[in-house]
């Protein structure tokens, strides 16, 4: 059986069901197929079942990309802004948390209830567990493609490829939309995972695993890129939103610097403490800083039983480099299985910034993750999904 569309979505993510509405919207008759039971569980999954939907501050500085300027059409034409009226037309209350990040006060359930909403008040057509054996270019069209499944063979002026990325396997994450762009020659920038726990290597592990449970805030750097949030010891290594950022720049076998007093100057601190209060000892002086463990697990327990004053000059810069400039090589991440987002994809160096449509295959489309986009940790990623697949809706 063959059945006729102007536009083939493939994935019922955030991206695929927003341009699909977006299309439907110009009267553009659209299916959007996926081969998982049910749409946007990844959405469903998303900042702890709340969905941080979108930040209040969104630029292109907040993105990873081969091409850093891609990303500035979209963000620009649909602002974090457009998406925040549209959430409030459908009565979603939401909470604003730190750095401008903006999460449901309900359930993540309601963003993914008010896009399907959107896809059914423009006639979308959803299609679940559908397994497509082949997409090819009909021979009497220089534009359009046939898309072959289990059921039946779809022919479209227009394909959009949003299957997202390779984070959350358990989601339904597949390579199937980068195998798609191998198949018409568009290259792919090597995937890795993204905002990702580290794990340590197994001497830094046997000092460390004691730590678990322990937060604290610190600046961590790995090249140029620089973050200061919260730090999480865990039983595998570390994590926390200051580490899932780091994680997105990091390159294997490259060090991080932790500093772990990051709104304060040690050095400082202690000499002042040598003039006032030189008798006092260093361990009650960095406990009231920082959880003893930590303390105990980064300083020599012969110079936190010493007296400030009878510390040497070497010992306190000891001190002082221990708490603000260590240095720690991670062992590597915990991969795609804990990762939230996929740094790499689609090469949208091949793409037009303002459509979404590929330069070299007409009538194709990549938008939110699959393309090699990847925003910083809090509501960037979908704010990337929001505006590239409004972008390409507008003209599919």
């Amino acid at each position: 059986m063959k059945t006729e569309y102007d536009v083939v979505i493939i994935g019922a993510g955030a991206s695929g069901l927003m341009c699909a509405a977006q299309a439907g919207k110009r009267g553009r008759r659209v299916i959007v197929l996926d081969h998982a039971p049910k749409p946007g569980r990844k959405i469903l999954m998303s900042g702890g079942g709340r969905c941080n939907f979108t930040n209040r501050r969104v630029s292109a500085q907040n993105y990873i990309s081969s091409n850093p300027h891609f990303v500035k059409s979209a963000l620009s034409r649909y602002r974090s802004q457009d998406f925040i009226d549209l959430v409030r037309q459908y009565g979603i209350r939401f909470t604003e948390r730190e750095h401008g990040r903006l999460f449901c006060t309900g359930s993540a359930g309601q963003i993914l209830d008010m896009l399907l909403a959107e896809c059914r008040s423009a006639g979308v057509c959803l299609a679940f567990k559908i397994s497509i054996t082949g997409i090819e270019r009909p021979a009497s069209s220089s534009r359009g493609f046939r898309i072959c499944t289990a059921r039946e063979s779809i022919e479209a002026s227009s394909l959009v490829i949003a299957t997202g990325g390779l984070s959350m396997p358990a989601a339904g994450a597949t390579p199937f939309g980068y195998k798609l762009a191998g198949q018409f020659g568009i290259p792919v920038v090597e995937p890795r995972p993204g905002l990702v726990p580290f794990t340590v290597q197994s001497g830094d592990k046997a000092v460390l695993a004691p730590l678990a449970g322990i937060s604290v805030k610190a600046r961590v750097r790995t090249g140029s890129a620089s973050f200061k949030e919260q730090l999480l010891f865990t039983h595998r290594g570390l994590s926390g939103p200051v580490i899932l950022q780091a994680s997105s720049f990091w390159q294997p076998g490259a060090r991080l610097t932790i500093d772990l007093f990051p709104d304060g100057n040690l050095g400082d601190l202690l000499e002042t403490l040598r003039q006032t209060r030189p008798k006092r000892h260093l361990k009650s002086v960095l406990t009231e800083h920082l959880p003893t463990r930590l303390v105990q697990a980064r300083i020599d327990e012969k110079l936190l039983n010493s007296p400030i004053h009878k510390l040497s000059r070497q010992g306190l810069e000891r001190v002082i480099d221990e708490i603000h400039a260590w240095k720690i090589q991670p062992g590597g991440t915990e991969g795609y299985r804990t990762a939230e987002v996929t740094v790499g994809g689609i090469d949208c160096r091949r793409f037009s910034s303002k459509t979404m449509e590929s330069q070299d295959v007409p009538g194709l489309y990549a938008i939110g993750e699959v393309l090699d986009v990847t925003g910083w940790l809090g509501g960037y990623n979908f704010q990337w999904a929001w505006s590239s697949a409004w972008a390409a809706g507008q003209v599919v």
